[in-house]
């Protein structure tokens, strides 16, 4: 019974994600990022025009971008980094997965046919008590095109929508 308490956040979540793979608004320095807080987990879902990450938009072609690309993704793989929640919810995290088939992680059906490449990356964080999470701050503006992240919350107090404009990284998780 308790998976279905929490079956509305995954819904949340899917669905705005899913309404991306299929026909996105792609655009250079923003990325999307939704949140869900549960009893025990905290789920980051995050979409960005690869462009945004690593300064191009298809498979790397020299040593250089393929530099590039490694050093993002051990960034974005190191999400405890990342993301550092607030010690009071006793957060670890448990998975990551990233996507894109530019950097040929994930399935490969995952390629777009309009030559805009993207990143989607999945982290969870299994916490002693996550709802005492006040705040996330986030390590995305290290990536220096990236200048923007619209933000969906799903909460046990609500459902919200912010903004994360550089040079804050700082999201409260609350109304």
């Amino acid at each position: 019974m308790k998976t279905l308490k929490w079956l509305p956040l995954a819904l949340l979540l899917a669905a705005p994600l899913a309404a991306l793979a299929q026909g996105h608004a792609h655009v250079h320095g923003v990325a999307k990022m939704d949140i869900a807080v549960e009893a025990k987990k905290i789920t980051v879902n995050f979409e960005s025009p690869l462009d945004n990450l690593v300064g191009f938009e298809r498979t790397p072609r020299t040593d250089s971008e393929r530099k590039r690309a490694d050093e993002a993704v051990a960034r974005l793989r190191a999400g405890d980094q990342m993301f550092r929640f607030d010690p009071a919810a006793g957060c670890k995290m448990s998975r990551v997965e990233l996507t894109s088939a530019a950097l040929k992680l994930g399935p490969a059906e995952a390629a777009t046919k309009d030559g805009h490449a993207d990143l989607e990356g999945v982290w969870e964080f299994d916490c002693s008590d996550a709802t005492l999470a006040r705040h996330v701050d986030v390590g995305l503006f290290a990536f220096n095109q990236l200048k923007r992240v619209q933000l969906q919350l799903a909460l046990p107090k609500g459902q919200f929508k912010r903004e994360l404009k550089r040079p804050n990284q700082r999201i409260v998780l609350g109304p």
